[in-house]
């Protein structure tokens, strides 16, 4: 024994534990390593950067995003020769500023984000869960709805829209809406089909519990997660497809800081030495939040998704 012993004694001393992450201080490296192991972190940041300041633009920001002065036309950003600290981001065609505009275009995005996607949840999973809950008639005519609107073409029933009742923010809402509900629709009703075979739905039902309280009660809470998700990565495309709209001049009117006609006022001079700024910052922020919406969602899918969890 006493052998056996003095064998095994090199071998618990070499599992002595190291020492835990807190003595090793806090430096770059473990800054980024902690980002790499959960990139949702600087995604939720650069979100935060980019929209926080769109809540409170009517108290941070440094000008009106509707007046300008012909006296301060194109100015340029303010590391280049001739910017001012007045004007960081520059100016446009009328002397407005860039950095305000971004603020209140960023705030007229989320809200049309918000609403539409809103609506058209409630919508497409409450169809969704119908169609995939009754079956039937009601399931053949739910899907051909779906199937209807997604062969809508969105830019001309933008234009026909915009032609018969004008350019508003009710009217992108409107066709977002329009737009979206098939979305989730069909996830919805596939999800309620895997969901009304399983058994606790047959125990409700033997139970004696209403087909609207399963819906609501059983049903619902299980495809809540796909919901999310797919609402997140929504974000993004309403935010590009409210844009390419103000872009077209079927979406919000001017002089309304939104992005796309911010996008589209400085067109003619992405090429100009004096004046590329006043559409490519407002191209950097639409680029900056799709990208970080789309991240986002992609975590959110992994973490609610039990096929895409590691054990």
């Amino acid at each position: 024994m006493a052998a056996d012993d003095r064998i095994r004694a090199p071998a618990i001393a070499e599992e002595t534990p190291a020492p835990p992450d807190a003595a090793r201080g806090i430096g770059v490296g473990r800054i980024m390593s902690e980002a790499r192991r959960y990139p949702v972190f600087p995604i939720l940041l650069l979100l935060i950067v980019l929209v926080i300041p769109a809540a409170f633009a009517d108290f941070i920001a440094p000008h009106d995003p509707k007046l300008g002065s012909l006296g301060s036309k194109l100015l340029p950003p303010v590391w280049m020769e001739g910017g001012t600290t007045e004007h960081l981001l520059g100016t446009d065609r009328v002397g407005r500023d860039i950095l305000t505009r971004i603020m209140y275009g960023a705030r007229v995005s989320v809200v049309t984000a918000v609403i539409a996607i809103f609506i058209a949840g409630i919508l497409g999973t409450t169809m969704g869960i119908v169609a995939g809950y009754t079956g039937g008639m009601v399931d053949a005519v739910v899907m051909r709805l779906v199937d209807i609107s997604l062969s809508i073409p969105i830019i001309l029933l933008a234009l026909v829209l915009v032609a018969a009742v004008g350019a508003s923010m009710g009217t992108v809402i409107t066709v977002l809406v329009l737009l979206m509900w098939s979305r989730y629709a069909r996830l919805v009703r596939g999800e309620t089909l895997a969901v009304r075979v399983q058994d606790f739905i047959a125990r409700a039902q033997v139970s004696g519990s209403s087909h609207r309280r399963i819906m609501l009660r059983h049903v619902f809470p299980n495809v809540f997660n796909s919901i999310i998700v797919l609402a997140t990565l929504n974000v993004g495309f309403v935010i590009i497809l409210e844009s390419t709209l103000s872009f077209l001049g079927a979406g919000i009117p001017p002089p309304q800081p939104a992005w796309g006609l911010m996008v589209a006022d400085g067109r003619v001079l992405i090429t100009s030495p004096n004046g590329w700024w006043v559409a490519m910052f407002p191209g950097l922020a639409i680029m900056l939040v799709v990208l970080s919406m789309n991240l986002l969602g992609d975590w959110l899918r992994d973490r609610l998704d039990p096929k895409q969890r590691q054990v």
